[in-house]
């Protein structure tokens, strides 16, 4: 076990989704696994291992919101637990009026205002955090398999939920959302050589002002989750 996570070497599986929401995990394990079996609980930030439709052993895991948080929940699967995978599942506000809730995307690299990573390089150096690009190609196939329209392209990760007006600026240069822990996401797995990707939701759109309520960003988030838990097979 790790300082954050109870559960015993073995019980996580390589491949993690991981949502901000513990609920979201919850409700992904209990509704699209089979053979569920809660692993951890600590400070309620649940995580589950169970199998998917096609028989492979998964975990599903919260992991708060910010990148601090995500950072501790990232760092410790990853060294505690050998995971190898991690998908993450989230909602985001939409930059750009053409897309609106319900929408999905796929963060193809993640800007950000967060001195996290500033403090990782040295002075004067921007590290871009990119997508595995192989997770997102098999990611982009399994949609279209699915009938399901995707955007693809850079997001913005801030620790900043309110207050900021950098997006305004940043959708001007084809940003296309903004959330809050794809960069750090994507840094640490680059740092520790595993594949990583984000797929999001839109669950409002900063210039139409159009909004999902709470229950629905918990539960109703479902093209994403089809695409996630069928990438874990690949």
């Amino acid at each position: 076990m790790s300082i954050h996570i109870s559960a015993k070497f073995g019980e996580i599986s390589e491949t993690v989704i991981i949502c901000g929401d513990p609920l979201r995990a919850k409700f992904i394990a209990k509704n699209f696994l089979d053979d569920v079996v809660l692993v951890n609980e600590i400070r309620n930030m649940l995580g589950y291992t169970g199998t998917t439709f096609d028989g492979k052993k998964i975990s599903v895991m919260g992991t708060g919101i910010g990148m601090a948080s995500t950072s501790i929940y990232v760092n410790e699967l990853i060294n505690f637990y050998g995971v190898k995978k991690i998908i993450r599942v989230g909602s985001t506000g939409s930059m750009q009026e053409s897309i609106g809730c319900r929408s999905v995307i796929m963060a193809l690299g993640s800007c950000s205002d967060s001195a996290i990573n500033i403090s990782k390089f040295l002075p004067g150096v921007i590290y871009a955090p990119l997508a595995d690009p192989e997770l997102l190609f098999k990611a982009y196939e399994i949609s279209i398999k699915l009938g399901i329209k995707i955007h693809v392209g850079n997001v913005f990760a801030t620790d900043n939920f309110y207050g900021s007006n950098a997006w305004k600026k940043l959708a001007k240069y084809g940003v296309l959302a903004v959330e809050m822990e794809t960069a750090e996401l994507y840094t640490l797995a680059a740092k520790y050589k595993i594949q990583a990707l984000t797929i999001l939701t839109v669950s409002d759109n900063l210039i139409t002002k159009e909004e999902l309520t709470s229950n629905e960003r918990e539960k109703t988030l479902l093209d994403m989750i089809q695409i996630a838990l069928r990438l874990c097979n690949c």
